[in-house]
């Protein structure tokens, strides 16, 4: 080659490096959609601490679009949002949202955070999902019959206990049966209560209460997580003592929980976001479960009912609220 054409061709070339330059760092950063409901600020708050623990930070090297529904009924256009924003991955918070993002795309990946994805047909199997979905499993059914085994522990005498649930959420007509099996070992009679709305929460207490109920129990649904200090308010007004399965409800009022720390298991979402964002398939991720499970008490509103917790119980709390 002779000198004046190996010149030419150095300084085409470098004129050409900048341009690469350029490109890559103009590259979009991925955009990553979480989709709830009712969850307040707790679920984008856990999400994006999860995310920094494998190195992603919002508006650095990710870009997070968030959609919060004030109700499950405004799921399905928050998840075409996402959808059109063209998102390459859709977190969600709950089973409804899971169903209303599994409505607009089946190519999308999704990571769930569900209480029995399977039994729902939001995964083929836990270890082979199967489709575009994975994530983590919260396994409230099997454990709705060990939270009123610890409700007896607490009230020895009890027998007439509410129930409040919403017939919107896809998973919790489970645990709903699963409460039902466990209150007929019991011999508790039980008052089922809907509420599919904000507004119906206020009103399932007071019939709770003018039924002579002697506890509230709450079926694990997005729609209370995000409105638990006012359903503890309200059931403390009536002097009835409430469970549910999150301990993040118990720092508000709520007299006693029993299930998986939700705020870690929101934040382990942040896992399946990165091997997806590294290549991973949905199907090659299987969906997990949580190994621990967690007692939280109230000590505040167990005084304010005028109720003793038993030492036995107190033994087994991991997080007591004095």
């Amino acid at each position: 080659m002779k000198r004046r054409e190996f010149i030419t061709l150095l300084a085409g070339g470098a004129a050409t490096w900048p341009v690469t330059a350029r490109a890559q760092q103009a590259r979009p950063l991925p955009r990553i959609g979480y989709l709830s409901v009712g969850f307040g600020s707790l679920g984008t708050d856990a999400f994006r601490e999860g995310l920094r623990d494998f190195g992603y930070v919002d508006g650095q090297n990710v870009l997070i679009e968030s959609r919060r529904a004030a109700e499950p009924g405004q799921l399905d256009g928050l998840a075409a949002e996402l959808v059109a924003r063209k998102v390459e991955i859709i977190v969600c918070g709950g089973s409804q949202a899971t169903r209303a993002a599994l409505q607009q795309t089946k190519t999308i990946p999704i990571v769930t955070l569900s209480s029995n994805p399977v039994a729902v047909g939001f995964v083929a199997s836990l270890a082979k999902p199967g489709g575009n979905v994975t994530g983590v499993s919260l396994l409230s059914p099997e454990v709705a019959g060990k939270r009123l085994q610890l409700l007896k522990q607490l009230i020895p005498n009890i027998s007439r206990v509410a129930v409040l649930w919403n017939p919107d959420d896809p998973t919790v007509h489970l645990s709903v049966e699963e409460t039902q099996a466990a209150a007929a070992t019991l011999a508790f009679t039980l008052q089922i209560l809907e509420t599919r709305s904000a507004d119906a929460i206020d009103g399932a207490v007071l019939a709770a209460s003018n039924a002579r109920a002697e506890a509230v129990v709450l079926m694990p649904t997005p729609l209370f997580d995000g409105r638990a200090e006012r359903i503890a308010h309200l059931a403390i007004q009536n002097r009835l003592p409430t469970l549910y399965f999150s301990k993040e409800a118990v720092k508000v009022g709520i007299l006693m929980s029993y299930g998986p720390d939700l705020v870690a298991t929101i934040r382990r979402q942040a896992y399946f976001v990165d091997r997806i964002l590294k290549g991973a398939k949905p199907d090659d991720l299987p969906v997990e479960e949580p190994t621990k499970f967690e007692l939280a008490l109230n000590l505040n509103t167990a005084k304010t009912l005028d109720l003793t917790i038993p030492p036995s119980l107190l033994a087994l709390a991991d997080e007591v609220i004095e």
